[in-house]
């Protein structure tokens, strides 16, 4: 089940910081114009030895789960969007390039490349928005790094942490400096996100931290107008989550987040023979970390049952309400195709259906089952129940 391979999964989940030092560090901009360079992160081996080596070892983790397999609602659920036919469950920065080239789903831009490899973060800097709309094929060939130093730290780790993807500094806004930059650099990938429909850019549905969350980022979308697929069968304009880690986190509700960094929870930290620290760049489960789990004792006696107590419940009700909105998309669909609903009658079910699958992906899609905020997960979840309870009972029998 999902929820049995999220320490792995979570595994694979953030990239931060050299140093725990560097929590309390100003938010960096990396530069941007034809003068920008990459230094590749196998340059960094001999300077770095030790973090260089746990930033290999994420090649351990993976193991890769197709979703669709495991919950075949979701061939409903995502009913005209490629993840509805394959959906792999997340594993080490090590293997995003290779997954994004076999997830058999078809990439017809270089958008697509936005948080899998340094390599597209440097053409980014250098070319700017219109790097987005590059035909796939051919930047494919170049893309040769995954997540790798430049995507933290540009071109100096010595000098902190850098964002190289802007629009993760335009999302914040007047905020940026308000977020830890160790958190910020995380959210640089693990956060929502859509493709404009003109430029083909990646942003994020909100300026400002006080709208990232998912109501505002909703009525963002209806402002907007956008979709990013519709249903064939039902004609709804869905949208479809990506995996908001960071807008989840730091999210209201969140009992950690002012307390604990990406980094506390994830990059264990190590002590070397002549007593000297750095931060482990082997991303883990807290469960997978005796030095993190001792300090985590220190408010949970036993942490491993706390959190997989909540997973357990999450999963139990996000599968159980996938299966409610499977069941709502074909009897939508089935009234479509009666033709004894008025457009009228179908558009208000279309909506409820939008929104209450918004809800649930919202939920279905991050990374954590819950243990990043549950609190908000649950109000998610809620909300999504109540929709697709609604727009049921607006289906006649």
């Amino acid at each position: 089940m999902k929820k049995l391979v999220v320490a792995t999964v979570l595994a694979g989940i953030f990239l931060c910081a050299l140093g725990c030092a560097l929590a309390d560090t100003p938010v960096q901009v990396a530069p941007t114009g034809t003068g920008v360079t990459m230094i590749p992160a196998d340059q960094w081996e001999n300077t770095y030895p030790d973090v260089y080596a746990s930033y290999m070892a994420n090649q351990d983790n993976a193991e890769i789960v197709d979703h669709v397999k495991e919950y075949p609602m979701l061939a409903t659920v995502y009913e005209g969007n490629a993840f509805g036919t394959y959906y792999g469950s997340a594993r080490g920065h090590y293997y995003c390039v290779q997954d994004l080239l076999a997830t058999g789903r078809p990439h017809k831009l270089a958008n697509c490349f936005t948080c899998k490899t340094a390599d597209f973060t440097y053409m980014t800097l250098e070319m700017g928005d219109s790097a987005y709309a590059l035909p796939f094929e051919d930047v494919a060939a170049d893309m040769k790094q995954d997540v790798g130093c430049f995507t933290c730290h540009a071109n100096d780790p010595a000098a902190g942490l850098t964002l190289t993807h802007l629009y993760l500094v335009n999302a914040m806004g007047a905020d940026a400096d308000k977020v830890a930059a160790i958190n910020a650099v995380c959210g640089q990938c693990h956060v929502e996100y859509y493709f404009d429909s003109d430029s083909k850019a990646t942003v994020l549905p909100y300026t400002g931290m006080g709208v990232a969350n998912p109501d505002d980022m909703y009525a963002y979308y209806q402002a907007l107008d956008f979709a990013d697929y519709t249903n064939p069968r039902t004609g709804v304009r869905q949208l479809k989550a990506q995996h908001p880690e960071f807008e989840t986190y730091l999210g209201v509700g969140s009992v950690h987040a002012g307390m604990f960094t990406c980094a506390d929870c994830h990059m264990e930290r190590v002590t070397r023979e002549d007593g000297t620290t750095y931060r482990s760049h082997l991303l883990v489960s807290p469960l997978q970390s005796e030095a993190i789990m001792a300090t985590c004792a220190a408010c949970h006696a036993d942490l491993p049952g706390f959190v997989h107590g909540i997973q357990e419940k999450m999963e139990a009700r996000t599968i159980a309400i996938g299966y409610k909105l499977e069941d709502l998309t074909n009897r939508l669909a089935d009234a479509v195709a009666s033709g004894q609903y008025s457009e009228e009658e179908l558009n208000v079910i279309r909506e409820l259906n939008r929104k209450g699958q918004w809800y649930w992906d919202f939920v279905f899609v991050e990374n954590s089952e819950g243990a990043h905020n549950s609190r908000l997960d649950n109000s998610c979840l809620d909300k999504a129940e109540a929709l697709i309870d609604e727009a049921l009972g607006l289906l006649r029998r």
